[in-house]
């Protein structure tokens, strides 16, 4: 590692060349990264509700579908829009009144139903047919074009105008994101380092290995918008505590009176066998997620793994690089950190252990209560912003039509019209079910077959398979329209057994099943897999135990908070928070017991290892800890999009609790578990003062 350490030392400038020449191709593939900005297609392909999207889109050349309001305007004024908005590049079809009559005939000869579900007072409810994906670039650009030629008093609902209006919110906000992380990761790194340029050369290193991996990702095709605004806060929270032990390292070095190159050389020696080391935890976590099958968990833990590996290698080669271009600068900024060291806190700790072990007891049934009770959600609209048009327009929809959501029922083409009207029948008597329209609703009861235009027919049917369309009064992801789901599925499989239900409301049914699931999945792996990392390092059985649980106790309290303040976190949460806290922070419980092993080989008594253990180690703790909150607490309260604020919120709050965890528990474990530990630890039963004693005695 030696020999490494002067090869980076002695390559420094040509090394801070080629990083600045790697950010070129690394900005043209950021811009290049499609982002997807549509959650639900995450889901498995081969479940039937995205297959039958397949369908729709190969079968019927459409994939999105939305219901658009109009108020106070005539039927001649309506005909006038419908056509200049079926004049959009990328809309198929609009299907209102006139598509099936003439607006001369009155529309009152309409059934009763037929009528009540599309108009309401002044207000006339048509449907707006893609021939595209709910998320594809085609169809939000139509959204934004229609939007363009509709008045004040027209209003474009779905899936399509939410994703529209999310994609358009989280590009505003992503930048302010990374502002602000950086603004307060400057302001924990000035209270906590002893110069004030070295807080900018970190962020700059940092910074370098953020563009890396957000240019990288255009090997993957596409990220998720979440991805794309967690990543770059999120990197430099999780790395920055590798910067941060390679300067101090360097300072270690420069004390023992080794000139600035060798000092940096056995500097980066010691930070790679430090660092690597950590920072598998920290990946192994974050691939932990790749095992959910819902598959956004295998787009944030790739590219998050990745970029915590473009984080150690810029924190070994371009940050020592830096650190001596700039020595004399650095020389002239140095001045006394303003965050003292906390004195006397090991040996309190140490002298007070039973309290905290008695606190770790009496935490762990709230905690564990909280954090299996706490509220989760799944309807991703209903927490943005409340001015976006697409939730205005959703707003207005349900208002005026009763309407919340819209499913698409795809049926067998050879199933004969006399059982498609009575599927048709049974469908309407759901529960919930506001109207079915297909042709098979129109023919022979609204119209004459032979009055059915051909271009609705082919909107509504091809040769393999027949579309019915279903207006809901129920709000996507609730029990309501769940057991809808199931029943509108049941009924329609008598007929067809391979009839196939789709559209928002079933999709976010089978995320509900399928991330119940993820949630086991990744906690069992990415704590069976750090606990095997743990078991490796120290060659103990008991200490995995130990250090898992103390940072689970943390996980715990942190999730289990929001059941106490009543408050509902996003569904992703409650899968990925865990795993990134256990994987980003029980590094702080390794340094802690890394001192402890050390000082209990040394020949020190139980309560002196603990004492030197934490008081040690806790500034280091702190100032990691801080770093991860400041990189991600400013964005969470900042944060519109509820989905982003609470995953940093919770991220943020974890690394405090997590933080508070190891300085007050994981040293009363030690101490309560020392001679567990030293039983089932390999090395440790014997240690340098009892070996000495045995020689004597022989």
């Amino acid at each position: 590692m030696d020999r490494f350490g002067r090869r980076i030392v002695a390559l420094r400038i040509p090394i801070l060349i080629a990083a600045l020449v790697l950010l070129v191709p690394s900005v043209i593939g950021y811009a290049k990264t499609r982002v997807n900005y549509d959650i639900l297609s995450y889901l498995p392909g081969d479940i039937e509700t995205m297959a039958g999207q397949d369908i729709l889109t190969e079968e019927f050349g459409t994939g999105a579908f939305s219901m658009f309001v109009t108020e106070g305007m005539t039927p001649k004024e309506i005909t006038e829009l419908k056509n200049e908005i079926e004049q959009v590049e990328h809309v198929k079809k609009v299907i209102w009144y006139d598509t099936a009559m003439d607006i001369s005939v009155p529309m009152e000869m309409l059934p009763d139903e037929l009528y009540e579900a599309f108009n309401h007072g002044d207000s006339t409810l048509m449907a707006i047919i893609f021939d595209d994906t709910t998320s594809s670039d085609a169809t939000m650009k139509a959204i934004e074009e229609i939007r363009r030629v509709a008045d004040r008093n027209c209003f474009l609902s779905g899936m399509s105008a939410v994703v529209t209006d999310t994609k358009n919110l989280s590009e505003k906000e992503a930048p302010v994101y990374v502002c602000i992380a950086v603004l307060l990761s400057c302001l924990v790194l000035s209270l906590t380092m002893d110069s004030y340029l070295i807080p900018f050369l970190f962020l700059l290193s940092i910074g370098m290995a953020i563009l890396y991996n957000l240019g990288t990702n255009v090997f993957l095709g596409q990220i998720s918008y979440i991805t794309k605004a967690l990543s770059a806060v999120l990197q430099l929270g999780v790395t920055m505590d590798y910067s941060i032990f390679l300067w101090h390292s360097y300072q270690e070095q420069q004390q023992t009176g080794t000139g600035k190159k060798d000092a940096m050389a056995k500097a980066i020696a010691a930070t790679i066998t430090s660092v690597v080391g950590s920072s598998i935890t920290t990946v192994a976590g974050f691939l932990a997620l790749c095992f959910m099958s819902f598959t956004l968990g295998l787009d944030l833990g790739i590219v998050m793994a990745k970029g915590v590996v473009f984080g150690v290698i810029a924190c070994i080669t371009i940050l020592p690089s830096m650190i001596l271009v700039f020595d004399r600068a650095l020389e002239k900024t140095r001045h006394r950190a303003v965050l003292p060291e906390p004195k006397g806190i090991g040996a309190f700790i140490t002298k007070h252990y039973r309290v905290f072990a008695v606190f770790f007891v009496a935490a762990l049934i709230p905690a564990v209560f909280g954090y299996t009770h706490t509220k989760v959600y799944y309807n991703l609209d209903e927490t943005l912003p409340k001015t976006l048009p697409s939730i205005v327009a959703n707003d207005k929809l349900n208002a005026e039509f009763d309407m919340n959501a819209t499913h698409m029922l795809l049926v067998d083409g050879d199933v004969s019209p006399k059982d498609v009207r009575h599927m048709t029948e049974e469908l309407e008597k759901v529960d919930g079910v506001k109207w079915v329209l297909g042709l098979n609703a129109l023919k022979g009861t609204a119209l004459p077959g032979e009055m059915v235009p051909a271009e609705l027919t082919e909107t509504l049917e091809d040769e393999n398979w027949q579309l019915l369309l279903i207006g809901s009064a129920y709000k996507v992801a609730s029990d309501e329209v769940n057991a809808q789901c199931d029943t509108l599925s049941a009924v329609s499989k008598k007929y067809d057994p391979g009839a196939m239900l789709v559209g928002e409301a079933p999709c976010t049914r089978d995320l509900i099943r399928i991330t119940d699931h993820d949630f086991s999945t990744v906690s069992i792996v990415s704590i069976g897999v750090i606990f095997l990392i743990i078991l490796l390092v120290f060659k103990s059985l008991t200490l995995p135990v130990v250090l898992v649980a103390v940072i689970e106790l943390a996980i715990f309290i942190n999730m289990g908070i929001p059941y106490y303040t009543d408050t509902a976190i996003p569904f992703i949460a409650s899968i990925v928070i865990g795993t990134i806290q256990l994987g980003a922070t029980v590094d702080y419980a390794i340094l802690m017991t890394t001192r402890y092993k050390s000082e209990r080989l040394g020949g020190a008594d139980k309560a002196q290892a603990v004492s030197v253990a934490c008081q040690t180690s806790v500034k280091s703790i702190m100032v990691s800890a801080l770093s991860f909150f400041a990189a991600t607490f400013g964005v969470g309260l900042y944060s519109n999009i509820d989905m982003i604020s609470s995953l940093c919120t919770l991220m943020a709050r974890g690394a405090l609790i997590s933080m508070a965890s190891v300085i007050f528990i994981l040293p009363s474990m030690l101490m309560v578990f020392d001679a567990l530990i030293r039983r089932t630890t390999w090395g440790m039963k014997t240690n340098k003062a009892e070996k000495e004693q045995e020689a004597s005695q022989a």
